[in-house]
């Protein structure tokens, strides 16, 4: 099973890609399918009522909900 271990954000400071902890650097909607396969743990998608972006993805870390602590890719 793969983590996420680093983030990269747009200049709006929105997560737009993940790097996983065998390196892979995958797409958010690539995240959330990958996530509803089983495939990445550490993670939970979290359906909401906003028409752009109604699921999204929470890091199980208490105290890193958004990725806040996590390190940039590039």
């Amino acid at each position: 099973m793969e983590e996420i271990v680093a983030v990269d954000r747009n200049y709006k400071g929105q997560i737009i890609s993940f790097q996983t902890s065998i390196g892979r650097v995958i797409s958010y909607q690539k995240a959330i399918d990958e996530i509803i396969e089983g495939r990445i743990t550490g993670v939970e998608i979290v359906e909401t009522d906003d028409d752009e972006n109604s699921l999204i993805i929470h890091s199980n870390h208490p105290d890193d909900k958004f990725f806040v602590n996590y390190p940039p890719i590039f």
